[in-house]
């Protein structure tokens, strides 16, 4: 039986997840654990790039991004699932890769300036944010990782990291994986509440452990067509948020039926908002209460990540033995 490629993803814990992590990247996630050996991790280490100056909440923030994980089904005998501080080796390749980097290649990250220039309610001058794409490529390549799950906003990290094994090989052996780029399915652009784009740092999100009470309240809050003020006048759903979030949950005749009553003025926004309530709240229930049962074992995400750094250990020790050979540290 040929031996299934290795694929990486790590997600930042800065709160709970929302429809746009669901309908995006979690769905992905589900299905590369079938196909791949898949590795999924918790960085801690760059949430604190830019909470460095509050960092209580970060582990609070892990626990409950596991118990959200495994809710929505990742399956930890099937993936390997740990907390990125709980893998030392990271940081000590970051040393070694800041060793042969170039600052250029750093400051020309498109994030980097990007967010520098649009967060402005935190301190980003830390030499831990500057470094973080380092830190992602000491992610990938400790656990030898074929191809990543990557979208356009991740490609140039992505290729950082290719380069940098690129000199790191050619300076010292060929022995660290350049991986590839593996373009997973196109995820849906959830809406938030407001209609931009669903974030936690918007104040728009609806997340997917919201009971139907808090589902109701922010659904009712959503804006529609804004060029419909009155219920009389005719809509357009295809701008609608609540319509581009209605259409991920429900059958086709459904948004079909709503496309149409909208669009002649038929029936008004409140209908269509009760509708969804009602929709989200039963398509997200088999969820909620799986979490329920998870959070109602103590201490149940904690060993799900003991577990984790345990089976990833041989991996990263395998790694980093070599690349101190290597780099002539040890013999």
């Amino acid at each position: 039986m040929p031996t299934r490629k290795r694929t990486l993803t790590g997600y930042r814990p800065t709160g709970k997840l929302h429809l746009g992590h669901w309908f995006g990247n979690l769905q992905n996630m589900l299905a590369l654990q079938q196909d791949y050996d898949a590795y999924y991790f918790v960085a801690d280490w760059h949430a604190m790039t830019s909470l460095w100056a509050d960092t209580h909440e970060i582990r609070a923030y892990t626990e409950q991004m596991v118990l959200d994980w495994v809710a929505a089904g990742l399956d930890p005998e099937k993936c390997t699932i740990y907390r990125q501080s709980d893998v030392p080796e990271v940081a000590e390749l970051t040393t070694y890769y800041s060793m042969v980097t170039p600052m250029s290649w750093l400051e020309r990250v498109p994030s980097y300036k990007e967010q520098r220039e649009q967060i402005t309610d935190r301190d980003l001058g830390n030499v831990g944010f500057f470094l973080y794409p380092l830190l992602q490529a000491a992610d990938i390549t400790i656990v030898r990782a074929e191809c990543v799950p990557v979208g356009e906003d991740q490609a140039p990290h992505l290729e950082l990291t290719r380069e940098i094994v690129r000199r790191f090989n050619g300076t010292y052996g060929d022995y660290l994986v350049e991986p590839a780029t593996l373009t997973p399915k196109e995820g849906a652009r959830v809406p938030g509440t407001d209609g931009r784009k669903m974030s936690k740092s918007y104040g728009n999100a609806i997340f997917i452990s919201d009971g139907p009470d808090e589902i109701r309240a922010k659904v009712m809050g959503m804006i529609t067509d804004p060029a419909r003020k009155l219920k009389t006048d005719p809509g357009d759903p295809d701008i609608c948020p609540l319509q581009q979030i209605h259409k991920l949950i429900a059958p086709a005749e459904d948004i079909t039926g709503w496309d149409t009553c909208c669009r002649s003025a038929e029936c008004g926004c409140v209908a269509h908002k009760r509708s969804l309530i009602d929709g989200l709240s039963a398509y997200l229930a088999p969820f909620r209460e799986r979490r329920a049962e998870l959070a109602a074992r103590p201490g149940y995400a904690w060993d799900v990540l003991a577990d984790g750094a345990r089976r990833v250990r041989p991996v990263v020790r395998e790694t980093i033995d070599a690349v101190r050979r290597l780099v002539h540290v040890e013999q």
